[in-house]
């Protein structure tokens, strides 16, 4: 099954998918994966609060989960 994250997927979505890209989200300053309100975010809402470049992080989390799909 084919999945690509998009900058309007929400968090919650990837992480429930994908759990192994929750290090990635650590890694822009989301500590708080398990709060309602991270988890209900799009993953463009995400790169703008922790000032990150949204295409950048959405690069990593597709190859994260297209790693562990082949």
């Amino acid at each position: 099954m084919a999945v690509t994250i998009t900058k309007d997927t929400i968090i919650g979505d990837i992480l429930d998918i994908a759990p192994e890209t929750a290090p990635l989200f650590m890694e822009i300053g989301m500590h708080c994966l398990g709060c309602p309100a991270s988890r209900g975010e799009t993953v463009e809402e995400a790169c703008m609060v922790h000032g990150v470049d949204c295409n950048a992080l959405l690069e990593k989390l597709n190859q994260e989960i297209a790693s562990k799909e082949a």
